[in-house]
C-alpha cells in the first residue's frame, strides 16, 4: 500500500490509499482556498449515566444532500472541485471539515460546577472514501479494492490511537437515507475519542465480570455458544464467523467475529486481513438483497479501547432499521426513553432468511456451524 498526504487549503490533512503496483500519484493541490475551519466543540458530562455528551453547533451548516453533480466526495474536475482535488482516486481518508471532535486549542481546559462537568471535545473525525464511483454499492466493489479499504482502516487507527488523549478508534459506515445519511457517495468516517463510549464501557463491565465468575472470556465463549446452537450462523469461513446474535435488537443485526480474538483491525493477521474483503462484502450484498431496494444500513467496527485489550475481541456489527420493504423500525418510548429494546423478527427468522440470501463462495449449512477452523 502507498499513502500519499497533501494538505487542503484550509489545512485539513488529505491522504491518498493506493496499491502498491499503482503509478506514482499526482498531488494535485486544492484550488479552493477555503478558510480555516472553525469549531466549537465541548464534552458535557452526564453524572446519571456517566456518559459524555458531544456538542459541536458548528455541524449545523455541514453540507446536506447536496446533487450527484455537486457530490463533494467525487474526484475534482474541471470547473467544479471538491474535498478530493486529484481526478481520480482509489481510497481516500481526509479529516471532516465539520467534526464532531477537534484538536482542542493548547489553552483549553474543562470545568465544574456541581455535577455540571464540561471539557473540550478533543479527538478527530475523519471521512474515509471507499471509491471514486458515485454510485457503486460497496459490496458490489471488488475484492483487490475492499482490500485497500481495510488497509486505510488498520492504518487509521493506529494513527489515531496514538494521539494525545485519545481512548478508542471507531471506523463505521452509514448507508440509506432511512439511516440519516446526507452524502451519497460511498464512504464511512473513523472517530477518535477522548472517552470510552457507552457501549463499550458496558461491554467490558461485562466481560470483567464474567473473568471474575468463570475464569473464562465472555466473547471466546459466545462465539463458542452461537456455533454449538448453529441456529443463527450465517457463514464460518476458515478465519472469520457471522451470526444474528441470540439477544440481536435490530429487525435484521449481524455480528462477524474472527475466529481468533484480536483487539482491532490492526491486530489481524494476514490470512484474516486477506479473507475480510470477501467476507465483509457478502455481508453486506445480503443486505442488498433483503428488499426491493437494498435496506440501509449501518456497519460498526468495535475495537478495543486504550488499556483494555487484553479481554476484548474485535467484531463488526451491521444492521438495518428497516424490518420489512416498506415498514421501518422506528425507536419509540421503550427503545429511545428507556433503551429496553422489542424486536419485531425472531433472530432464528432473521438468520434463516439472511442464509438464504448469502453468496456461494461463503454459503454454509447450519448444521455445519460447529466445524471449521477453532
Amino acid at each position: 500500500m502507498k499513502i500519499t498526504e497533501i494538505r487542503l487549503s484550509d489545512g485539513r490533512r488529505l491522504r491518498y490509499y493506493d496499491a502498491d503496483g499503482a503509478p506514482p500519484r499526482d498531488a494535485a493541490a486544492d484550488q479552493r482556498g477555503l478558510p480555516p475551519i472553525s469549531t466549537h466543540s465541548e464534552l458535557r458530562h452526564d453524572p446519571l449515566l456517566d456518559e459524555w455528551v458531544m456538542v459541536a453547533s458548528h455541524r449545523q451548516d455541514r453540507t446536506y444532500k447536496p446533487s450527484a453533480q455537486d457530490c463533494p466526495l467525487c474526484p475534482s474536475r474541471p470547473g467544479h472541485s471538491t474535498e478530493i482535488p486529484a481526478e481520480d482516486y482509489a481510497v481516500v481518508v481526509f479529516q471532516n471539515r465539520f467534526p464532531a471532535l477537534a484538536p482542542a486549542p493548547a489553552e483549553a481546559t474543562g470545568w465544574q460546577h456541581g455535577s455540571l462537568a464540561s471539557r473540550p471535545g478533543a479527538g478527530s473525525c475523519e471521512v474515509i472514501c471507499f471509491t471514486a464511483e458515485h454510485d457503486t454499492p460497496v459490496a458490489a466493489l471488488p475484492p483487490a479494492q475492499l482490500e485497500l479499504v481495510v488497509q486505510a482502516w488498520c492504518d487509521r487507527s493506529v494513527a489515531l490511537s496514538r494521539l494525545p488523549g485519545v481512548q478508542q478508534v471507531f471506523c463505521f459506515e452509514n448507508s440509506g437515507a432511512d439511516i440519516g445519511v446526507i452524502l451519497d457517495h460511498p464512504h464511512g468516517q473513523i472517530y477518535a475519542y477522548p472517552f470510552v463510549t457507552p457501549r463499550t464501557a458496558r461491554m467490558l463491565t461485562s466481560v470483567a465480570d464474567y473473568r471474575s465468575r468463570t475464569g473464562g472470556n465472555l466473547f471466546d465463549d459466545r462465539l463458542a455458544d452461537e456455533l454449538s446452537d448453529g441456529s443463527r450462523v450465517l457463514l464460518r469461513t476458515t478465519w472469520w464467523t457471522a451470526f444474528v446474535p441470540h439477544a440481536a435488537r435490530w429487525p435484521y443485526e449481524v455480528h462477524a467475529y474472527p475466529n481468533q480474538r484480536v483487539p482491532d483491525l490492526a491486530a489481524l493477521d494476514d490470512r484474516a486481513l486477506a479473507e475480510l474483503p470477501f467476507v465483509y462484502a457478502d455481508l453486506l450484498g445480503r443486505f442488498g438483497r433483503l428488499f426491493e431496494r437494498p435496506a440501509p444500513y449501518i456497519a460498526a467496527w468495535h475495537q478495543a479501547p486504550a488499556g483494555a485489550r487484553d479481554d476484548f475481541a474485535l467484531h463488526l456489527q451491521l444492521f438495518t432499521i428497516r424490518r420489512t420493504s416498506d415498514k421501518l423500525k422506528y425507536l419509540a418510548g421503550s427503545e429511545s426513553g428507556m433503551g429496553a429494546f422489542a424486536n419485531d423478527i425472531r433472530p432464528e427468522a432473521a438468520a434463516e432468511t439472511l442464509r438464504a440470501l448469502g453468496s456461494p463462495l461463503v454459503a454454509m449449512d447450519p448444521k455445519d456451524a460447529g466445524e471449521g477452523a477453532d
